[in-house]
C-alpha cells in the first residue's frame, strides 16, 4: 500500500503509479466503449433503416449485464483479477476489430454486429468486476473514497466525451468509431501490463463448485443489512431514473425545446455528476453515510416533484443537473462502504449481486416509462415518478440497515475466505 508522506501524511493518490495506470487504462477503454455505443445503432440504421434491428443489437449488448453478473463475480474472485482484465481487453480488441475489417471489406451484417456487441458486453462485465476488486488492492484504505471519487469522475467524463465524439467520428467514416474503440482496448491492455501490484490478496476458493461460490457471495451480501437495503434503494432509483431519462426528452419537447437543445441539455446535465464526484470525499468527511443515503432520496423526491413547475428547458436541465450531483455523491459513498467492509475473497461476488439488482431494474424502467408516457402524457408522469421517489425516501428512513449503519471497520476485520459459507458440494473439476 501507499507509504506515508512527510509528517505521516498519506501521499497523494496521484503519486500511486499503479492506481494511475489502472485509472488511465479504464478511462481510455470506457471512452472507446461509449464511442462505439453511439455508432452501433447508427450503423444498423444505415445498413437496414430498421429501428427494430437497432433495438435487437442494443438488446444483445445489454443482455450480458443480466446473464453474466453472478458467474462473472465468482470467477473474478477465483481467477487472477489482473489476468481477467488482460484477457477481457484482448477479447474486446479482437471482437471490435472484426467490425473494422468487415466494414472495410464491405461484409458487414446485422448478425455480426449482434454477436460482437454481445461479446463486448460480456467481457465488459468480467473486466469491470475485476477492476472494482483491483482498486481495493492498489490503494490504501484511507484513499478509497478519493480513488472511487476519481473513478466516478472518470466514468462520467469518459461517457460524456465518448458519446459526444461517437456521432462525429461516424460521420467521418463508418469504421472510424470502431477503430477508436479497438485502439482504446489495446491501450488499456498496455497499462495493465505495467502494473506491479497484485489485484487480490489470494486466488479465492477455485477448487469449489461455481454454484457454491455464487451462493457464498449471495449469502454474505444478504446477511449485511446496509448493503442489502441500499441495493434495494439503488434498484428502485435506477428504475425511476431510467423512466426519467425518456420523460426528460418528451417533457423538454413539450416545453418547446428542439431536438438539438434536448441533446445539449442532457450533455450539460452530466456536469452535475462530475462535480458531485469531485466533492464526494469532502462531503463524506462532513456528513454521515446514513444522512447521505436518506438525504439523497428525499432530495430526489423533492426535485422530481419540482419538475412540474419547470416552464422551459433550462429549468428542466438545471433540476436534472442537481439530481446528477446527488447521484454521484451517493455512488462514491455507498461504493466506499461496500469496498471497505467486504472481504477481498468475496468482493467481486458481492459486487456482482449489487450490480445485478441495479442493472436488472433498468430495462423495466424503460418499459414502464414508455407505457406511462403513452398512456398519460409527460405532466402526469412527472407526478407519478415524484410519488415513486417519495416512496423510496420513506423507505430509506424506515429500513433498519440504513438507520443502524455505522462507520465501517477496517477491511476484512475478523473475516477471511474461511469464514464464508462451508462448502459441502463436490469439487469443481472443470
Amino acid at each position: 500500500m501507499d507509504s506515508p508522506g512527510v509528517g505521516g501524511r498519506t501521499r497523494s493518490l496521484w503519486f500511486n503509479r499503479d492506481f494511475v495506470l489502472l485509472w488511465v487504462g479504464a478511462a481510455v477503454s470506457t471512452a472507446g466503449t461509449r464511442v462505439s455505443s453511439v455508432a452501433y445503432p447508427l450503423l444498423v440504421l444505415a445498413l437496414t433503416g430498421s429501428p427494430a434491428a437497432a433495438g435487437a443489437v442494443g438488446f444483445a449488448a445489454t443482455l450480458p449485464y443480466l446473464v453474466w453478473q453472478l458467474p462473472a463475480g465468482a470467477l473474478a474472485d477465483r481467477w487472477d483479477r489482473r489476468l481477467v482484465m488482460i484477457w477481457s481487453d484482448i477479447g474486446r480488441c479482437v471482437a471490435v476489430g472484426t467490425v473494422v475489417v468487415a466494414l472495410l471489406t464491405d461484409r458487414m451484417t446485422v448478425a455480426h454486429l449482434a454477436v460482437v456487441s454481445f461479446v463486448e458486453g460480456t467481457l465488459y462485465v468480467f473486466h469491470s468486476l475485476a477492476e472494482r476488486g483491483a482498486v481495493r488492492n492498489v490503494v490504501s484504505t484511507g484513499q478509497l473514497p478519493a480513488a472511487l471519487s476519481s473513478n466516478e469522475v472518470r466514468e462520467r467524463a469518459a461517457s460524456f466525451l465518448g458519446q459526444s465524439a461517437g456521432g462525429f467520428l461516424f460521420g467521418l467514416a463508418r469504421w472510424v468509431p470502431f477503430l477508436v474503440d479497438t485502439v482504446s482496448y489495446l491501450l488499456s491492455l498496455v497499462t495493465l501490463l505495467f502494473i506491479r501490484r497484485r489485484f487480490q490478496t489470494g486466488t479465492g476458493t477455485g477448487h469449489h463448485a461455481l454454484g457454491t461460490e455464487i451462493r457464498q457471495g449471495l449469502k454474505w451480501f444478504w446477511s449485511h443489512p446496509f448493503l442489502r437495503d441500499s441495493a434495494v434503494l439503488v434498484a428502485g432509483s435506477n428504475l425511476f431514473f431510467q423512466a426519467l431519462t425518456l420523460l426528460l426528452v418528451v417533457r423538454a419537447l413539450d416545453l418547446g425545446g428542439s431536438p438539438g437543445a434536448v441533446g445539449v441539455m442532457l450533455a450539460v446535465s452530466g456536469v452535475g455528476g462530475i462535480v458531485g464526484s469531485f466533492v464526494a470525499p469532502r462531503l463524506m468527511r462532513l456528513i454521515s453515510l446514513k444522512l447521505i443515503v436518506i438525504g439523497a432520496n428525499w432530495v430526489w423526491a423533492a426535485l422530481m416533484a419540482s419538475m412540474i413547475l419547470a416552464r422551459d428547458i433550462v429549468a428542466l436541465g438545471a433540476i436534472y443537473t442537481v439530481m446528477g450531483f446527488v447521484g454521484a455523491v451517493w455512488n462514491v459513498a455507498v461504493s466506499s462502504y461496500q469496498l471497505t467492509v467486504t472481504p477481498d475473497a468475496v468482493l467481486s461476488r458481492v459486487t456482482s449481486v449489487s450490480r445485478l439488482l441495479a442493472f436488472g431494474a433498468i430495462p423495466l424502467g424503460s418499459l414502464a416509462g414508455g407505457f406511462l408516457l403513452d398512456a398519460f402524457g409527460s405532466a402526469p408522469v412527472v407526478l407519478i415518478l415524484a410519488g415513486g421517489f417519495g416512496l423510496l425516501a420513506v423507505a430509506s428512513v424506515v429500513m433498519p440497515g440504513v438507520r443502524q449503519v455505522s462507520e465501517p471497520p477496517a477491511p476484512d476485520a475478523g473475516v477471511d475466505g474461511a469464514a464464508l459459507e462451508p462448502v459441502t458440494g463436490a469439487p469443481d473439476r472443470t
